[in-house]
């Protein structure tokens, strides 16, 4: 692994912290309790404070920043194991009833894909490193930028967003064609021709296709819009959809059941698992990659 930017400081157990927003739950919660935003403690503070930044401060103008700054790919060269590897310095210190590393979590999703679809290999990858591009927290990304529900930027949010009433502060709200129900979008003109606001979703989205990776097309969606909750759980942006996302909703929600409910009492043995899965890091995104 070569590392071509400085690192963020990390804590003396040489761990940084992530406070993932999007996560709003504890191991052994009841599934209907998962993504529980109306708990009242000092975690759901944190949960208002990071997505309020991340909801005054994704502009139009601040998306297209970040896409110059990333989409550089100058930040280190490192194979997809190690990116999933550098997980394990990211850790949620600020949640008392999660305390494992990212890692664990990917290794999870994956093996409960594995599960139940011991056939389809490509998808148990996506379940391996869907969230591999939270390694910009290593090179000092703001949370609000890394981690949480994503949205489009340069329209009118819609109303199933949480904490949707966080906008009214933000710059693009009073912005004559951003503020507007298309925006400065054409009615369905596809999720392909949006912008969505910046985090590790699109960010791997966009190392995967700078790097070649061989996903088909329904893993790529899954990569790219699996925290994207107001349209694949809210259904909304109906208005913007063509029929290519239509036809990919259906991977994307099954997709996410096992990325939102894996985390349970049984965590997996990640090194006796390596090997299975750096096979398929092999047969899907072989050898040392741009980040």
């Amino acid at each position: 692994m070569r590392v071509l930017k400085p690192t963020a400081a990390t804590s003396a157990d040489g761990t940084l912290p992530l406070f993932d927003a999007s996560e709003f739950r504890p191991e052994t919660k009841a599934v209907e309790e998962f993504r529980d935003f109306t708990e009242a403690s000092d975690r759901f503070d944190l949960v208002r404070k990071t997505y309020h930044e991340m909801h005054t401060k994704q502009t139009v103008a601040y998306v297209e920043e970040q896409q110059k700054l990333w989409c550089k790919f100058d930040h280190a060269e490192m194979t997809m194991m190690e990116a999933l590897e550098e997980l394990n310095k990211l850790v949620d210190d600020s949640d008392p009833d999660v305390d494992i590393p990212n890692i664990v979590h990917a290794f999870q999703t994956a093996e409960r894909i594995r599960e139940k679809h011991p056939d389809n290999e490509w998808f148990q990858f996506v379940g391996l490193i869907h969230d591999a591009g939270k390694v910009m927290a290593i090179w000092g990304q703001p949370q609000w930028s890394t981690v949480g529900d994503t949205f489009v930027v340069g329209c009118k949010p819609e109303s199933s967003i949480v904490f949707h009433e966080q906008f009214a502060e933000n710059p693009d709200n009073d912005h004559v064609v951003y503020s507007t129900k298309h925006g400065m979008y054409t009615p369905n003109c596809g999720l392909s021709n949006v912008t969505m606001s910046w985090g590790h979703d699109e960010y791997l989205y966009k190392v995967l296709l700078h790097n070649k990776a061989s996903i088909p097309e329904e893993g790529l969606y899954m990569i790219r819009y699996h925290s994207f909750y107001p349209w694949h759980t809210g259904g909304s942006y109906q208005h913007l959809l063509d029929d290519t996302d239509k036809e990919m909703l259906k991977w994307i929600k099954e997709f996410n059941q096992f990325d939102l409910y894996s985390k349970s009492d049984k965590l997996p043995n990640v090194e006796e698992l390596k090997p299975y899965y750096q096979r398929l890091c092999d047969k899907f995104c072989p050898g040392v990659l741009k980040w």
